[in-house]
């Protein structure tokens, strides 16, 4: 799963960037689904987990973006304007390189150094063959 902060949201700061991770992997458990690792950089969020036969990806998503958004807004005033955008991408992930994935998560701070989000959510958007408008990709 993958979700990007609103255009006019301040970025996370990397001071409470593990705090937020953490948080977000404690909401993805209580929805009744199992967090395998969060990572990210300032202006975006990676979750890997395992998906509740009780939980639809949709209320997933709702639940751990609106909560997050609430608990970051309390750190500092700094995020007193803090928000998710509203779309989010969610992919799927074959056994055999699940563990690739987890390290690609865990590394996000320097393999964002060398490729921009954008760039990369296309990327990720043409390789699995979904059908976008990207007018509307990473827009409020």
């Amino acid at each position: 799963m993958v979700f990007h902060i609103k255009t006019t949201s301040p970025q996370i700061d990397n001071e409470h960037l593990e705090r937020v991770h953490n948080y977000i992997g404690q909401l993805v458990n209580s929805t009744g689904c199992q967090t395998v690792r969060v990572g990210g950089t300032n202006d975006h969020i990676h979750i890997v987990c395992l998906l509740s036969r009780d939980v639809t990806v949709s209320n997933l998503v709702e639940e751990t973006k609106r909560n997050s958004s609430r608990w970051i807004k309390t750190l500092s005033p700094k995020y007193r304007l803090f928000g998710w955008q509203s779309g989010y991408g969610v992919f799927s992930v074959s056994q055999s390189v699940v563990n690739k994935v987890i390290e690609y998560v865990s590394n996000q701070q320097e393999h964002h150094k060398r490729v921009s989000f954008h760039d990369e959510y296309l990327q990720f958007l043409k390789l699995h063959n979904i059908d976008f408008n990207e007018k509307y990709v990473l827009s409020d």
